[in-house]
């Protein structure tokens, strides 16, 4: 099998080793690609930074459509890319394919927000003091991003920390997770494809282990990073002078208060508590339903979970696939032993096979229980009922994550309510938690972490505010 090169400063470059990815459904290997040597990594490092002046004083026009290229060749390529997602990681090619269309639309947002992204215009004359002032206020980008991806999704993240810092002018150096590194490989590949000049992009697929030496470096004055909470906050420690942007995930609440379409929200989380295998920021993980219509509820989504069909992610019909290795899916069966061993119900699934956990559904589950308090990461969701919509807004906000809530409701004062109330970064409301539009601000705050993406949010995030005042004008 060919071994694929990696991208140094926007050229392919092969290192003095190589890693295999394999798929985890099967273990089949997916593809090899070649390692950064320490050396390669202190040139991509010194390219970025050489090439950060040039890069922030871009045209418009370049940086606009070297993005809108991107998107154009993924939606050239979007197949073959949603294959490679799938097998790589485990994701069904029902989801693949989405991902890839998501990253299609975020580059072409990129774009479009490119093109926009302009200076304001103050006038200063408020005062008699600023007669004839004028103040000109613009962006510039704070220096080369470090961007570090998880395995999850091994595109879309990507795309959401290259294409802003490419859109504000900054080079870019991507480390992506090493269980999923060849879709950011094929992005590097289409990047090499535009116009940008050389050191604007590399990247580096490297162990974790190497990922510190990066972080560390003053030359990488942004640090991107979507992982864990304890891996963000050990490099937000790490580097207190940096500009640390952290997606941290979360245990997302879906709150159905007594007046919602039962219907609908069985099936939409049934659904989205096991897409992507549950191995998103916002898949449903906490069901908390108005106790006049608990039972009704429970009744509608039990069967809706065990209609998802669980298998293999090649095929067209699979729902519900691996999660990203098998030692995940140990990790996500014990946290669901212990909770039934600490008194929850098991009221289906709970089973696995190799990297599969069947769609979980638990009722009676301990407050202390991780599958209540952690992130499960997996396909499991916990049912809890309320007395009232008080009891239910205090319960979505008993947890130490906040990134986003969903609320099923027809009621505008209820909707409301929970915007003021809910401490979260996002609430959806007439659907689940795991909504998210690509070009809208995303992000948490508590424990689910710093900053936002969304195209124009992470611009402003890698840039800072710059004043020029025009004195002795005629206004």
């Amino acid at each position: 099998m060919d071994v694929r090169s990696f991208w140094l400063n926007g050229s392919p470059a092969t290192g003095d080793s190589e890693l295999i990815v394999t798929n985890p459904h099967d273990g089949r290997e997916v593809g090899r690609h070649s390692v950064p040597t320490d050396a390669q990594v202190e040139e991509a490092v010194a390219g970025a930074h050489a090439v950060a002046k040039e890069a922030a004083a871009l045209p418009v026009h370049v940086r606009a459509e070297a993005l809108a290229h991107v998107s154009r060749r993924l939606a050239e390529r979007a197949e073959e890319i949603a294959q490679l997602i799938s097998h790589e990681n485990g994701k069904p090619i029902l989801w693949a394919r989405g991902e890839v269309s998501r990253a299609v639309a975020t580059f072409r947002f990129a774009a479009e927000e490119t093109r926009r992204w302009s200076g304001e215009v103050q006038r200063l004359d408020t005062e008699p003091a600023a007669n004839g002032r004028l103040a000109y206020v613009s962006r510039v980008p704070k220096g080369p991003v470090l961007a570090i991806t998880p395995f999850n999704f091994p595109l879309n993240l990507v795309a959401h920390k290259v294409a802003p810092a490419i859109a504000v002018g900054a080079p870019v150096v991507v480390k992506p997770a090493p269980a999923t590194p060849l879709s950011a490989l094929v992005l590097g590949e289409i990047l090499a494809e535009t116009d940008l000049p050389a050191g604007m992009f590399s990247v580096l697929p490297l162990p974790n282990e190497r990922a510190a030496a990066l972080v560390a470096d003053p030359r990488l004055p942004i640090v991107s990073f979507t992982g864990s909470a304890p891996v963000g906050y050990a490099i937000a420690d790490q580097v207190p002078r940096k500009h640390v942007t952290l997606e941290l995930g979360g245990n997302a609440a879906a709150v159905v208060l007594a007046d919602a379409d039962l219907d609908w929200a069985a099936q939409r989380v049934a659904l989205y508590s096991n897409y992507q295998a549950g191995q998103s920021c916002i898949a449903v993980q906490r069901v908390i339903v108005e106790q006049l219509v608990y039972d009704a509820f429970v009744e509608r989504l039990l069967p809706a979970v065990d209609a998802l069909v669980t298998g293999d992610p090649a095929d067209e019909k699979t729902q519900v696939g691996p999660l990203v290795s098998e030692a995940a899916a140990e990790r996500v069966e014990q946290w669901v032993q212990e909770a039934v061993a600490g008194g929850a119900r098991l009221l289906t699934g709970g089973t696995r096979d190799g990297a599969t956990i069947a769609p979980t559904v638990l009722a009676d589950v301990p407050h202390d229980a991780k599958v209540a308090c952690e992130e499960v990461f997996g396909p499991v969701l916990i049912l809890q009922p309320a007395a009232s919509i008080d009891e239910a807004y205090a319960m979505v906000n008993d947890s130490k994550y906040g990134l986003q809530a969903g609320v099923f409701t027809r009621s505008l004062d209820a909707a409301f309510r929970a915007n003021r109330e809910l401490e979260v970064g996002g609430v959806i409301i007439g659907d689940v938690p795991s909504y998210r539009a690509d070009q809208m601000p995303y992000g948490g705050v508590k424990d689910s972490g710093i900053g936002r993406e969304g195209l124009h949010a992470a611009m402003e995030d890698y840039t800072y505010e710059k004043v020029m005042v025009l004195t002795g004008l005629t206004l």
